[in-house]
């Protein structure tokens, strides 16, 4: 069920930066919501969504929400761009994902580039094999896409725990490249309890799929 019309407003002071979030996502995936949750203590507002290949994004903005409230990402987008100040109709019971932890620590910097060259080369990759097949033989679009992104882009080992390496699938990598996050600087690859993500200067990418993913002991060399 639909919530309630929203009588107050957005309260997002951030208009340019968070019309370019919403631009981006409803161009991913025209019906999608987005959550808008009150950072405390700091006048901004996070907001997240969830992008049609399951990673969480999240972008933070001037400005004070109303609470922590989900509505349509078009409808939002519509009114920032009409100047309008309304909170669209409040869809919460659309909102289906849990968040990852608010506290999270850096395990590596990775230079922005190297991130754009890793997602340009797997693009390429998809369009090769879409065209031409994989080892001669017809592979559908969406096998050839799950794979893509479950493929490990980059794996790094934590200078706190030399046993662990932390694996960053290209997914993550897609997330960040194709929601505009990506800055002059580095990106960083941070852990919130069994989450990863990709932190970069105008948002980041979290995966919500760590369990499986991205924390993988490694095997002792038998011979020491």
């Amino acid at each position: 069920m639909t919530g309630p019309v929203e009588t107050g407003g957005h309260g997002l002071e951030g208009v340019a930066d968070a019309g370019a979030f919403l631009a981006r996502l409803v161009r991913l995936d025209p019906a999608t919501v987005v959550r808008l949750r009150p950072v405390p203590g700091t006048g901004r507002t996070a907001l997240w969504a969830r992008l049609p290949w399951g990673v969480l994004v999240v972008r933070t903005v001037g400005g004070v929400a109303p609470g922590d409230v989900t509505v349509a990402a078009a409808e939002l987008l519509a009114e920032l761009e009409a100047g309008g100040g309304a909170l669209p109709r409040r869809r919460d019971d659309q909102w289906r994902w849990p968040l990852p932890p608010a506290a999270s620590r850096p395990v590596e910097a990775l230079p922005a580039e190297e991130l754009r060259r890793i997602a340009t080369a797997a693009a390429g990759a998809l369009r090769e094999a879409a065209t031409h097949g994989v080892g001669g033989r017809a592979v559908g679009q969406r096998a050839l896409r799950d794979a893509l992104l479950d493929h490990v882009a980059v794996v790094v080992t934590p200078d706190d725990s030399p046993g662990t390496q932390v694996e960053v699938p290209q997914r993550l990598v897609q997330g960040l490249v194709r929601m505009g996050f990506l800055g002059p600087g580095d990106v960083q690859v941070r852990l919130a309890g069994r989450w990863v993500g990709l932190v970069g200067p105008y948002g980041a990418a979290w995966s919500p799929k760590v369990a499986g993913l991205s924390l993988t002991p490694r095997a002792a060399h038998p011979n020491g």
